[in-house]
């Protein structure tokens, strides 16, 4: 575990997943989930997919390939690459292990960097192949709640009617809009909001999401610039905690049966070209 701090704020970050996994006032307060019994993760990273390929299965070229929802990275050992007072990064290479399930050459590198009260969060991920390869990336931070049960707000920066994707209580999505449920941006958070799983508001439609109690006191903002945000928390387990998941990427949609690069929110980069970006944490 590498432990960052300055003075404001000391995070944790692990080794297999590049996983952060505490996010520490100068008081001692806790942002982060603790994992256990509801949900055993704390902030995965997503890579190469975002939710689920329909039976874990996704063709390149006509070959099949298996995956499990979210792919490989979070469970994978990330090296140490540099660690200052301020910032780490990890990164991931290929291997014959994700060359069995992700036949693509690849270098995925996940740095932390605190500033003040912000963590920012930054992607880099780089094509070593000698052809075009198709990704997606995102983010699973897990917060507490601040009044330490499911209940809460989550206040975007669009006060304007949005729309949600169309989701399904087993996870699963289809590529159909409807309203999304909030009132001038603001989302009231409790365990019926999760009945259909996630809530994933694609479109670019918001760039902040901020956590707040129910006083309307806020406790933890994500600005990200990714076409799809989700917010999720395990439906009927009362867990006290939201994941604010900034996403370049999504599942597939129930009828989606194309070659892996065809999915919808694929991204893609040629020989030698990479890809970087980052969402950035607040407290308070």
């Amino acid at each position: 575990m590498i432990e960052l701090s300055n003075g404001l704020l000391t995070i944790k970050v692990a080794e297999k997943g590049a996983e952060l996994q505490s996010v520490r006032d100068n008081e001692g307060r806790e942002y982060m989930w603790q994992a256990g019994p509801e949900w055993p993760r704390h902030s995965p990273i997503l890579f190469p997919l975002v939710c689920s390929v329909n039976d874990n299965t996704y063709r390149v070229d006509g070959k099949e390939y298996h995956l499990p929802r979210h792919g490989f990275a979070r469970d994978s050992e990330f090296t140490l690459i540099s660690q200052t007072q301020d910032k780490v990064t990890f990164a991931l290479h290929d291997n014959e292990e994700t060359l069995k399930v992700y036949p693509y050459h690849f270098n995925l590198a996940i740095t932390y960097r605190l500033e003040d009260n912000k963590v920012h969060v930054i992607w880099h991920v780089e094509n070593t192949d000698d052809r075009e390869i198709h990704f997606q990336i995102g983010g699973h931070p897990a917060f507490n709640m601040p009044g330490g049960k499911l209940e809460g707000m989550i206040k975007l920066d669009n006060e304007e009617p949005m729309e949600a994707l169309k989701s399904y209580a087993d996870g699963s999505h289809d590529m159909v809009e409807v309203p999304l449920e909030a009132d001038m941006g603001i989302m009231e958070i409790s365990n019926n909001f999760f009945r259909n799983d996630s809530v994933k508001i694609h479109k670019s439609q918001t760039r902040r999401a901020m956590l707040m109690d129910t006083n309307g006191e806020p406790a933890v903002t994500v600005d990200y610039k990714t076409p799809v945000c989700a917010f999720w928390s395990p439906y009927d387990k009362q867990a006290p905690f939201v994941c604010i998941e900034p996403w370049y990427g999504i599942g597939d949609p129930r009828d989606f049966r194309g070659e892996f690069k065809d999915k919808p929110l694929m991204n893609h980069l040629l020989p030698g070209a990479s890809f970087m970006s980052k969402y950035t944490i607040t407290i308070k």
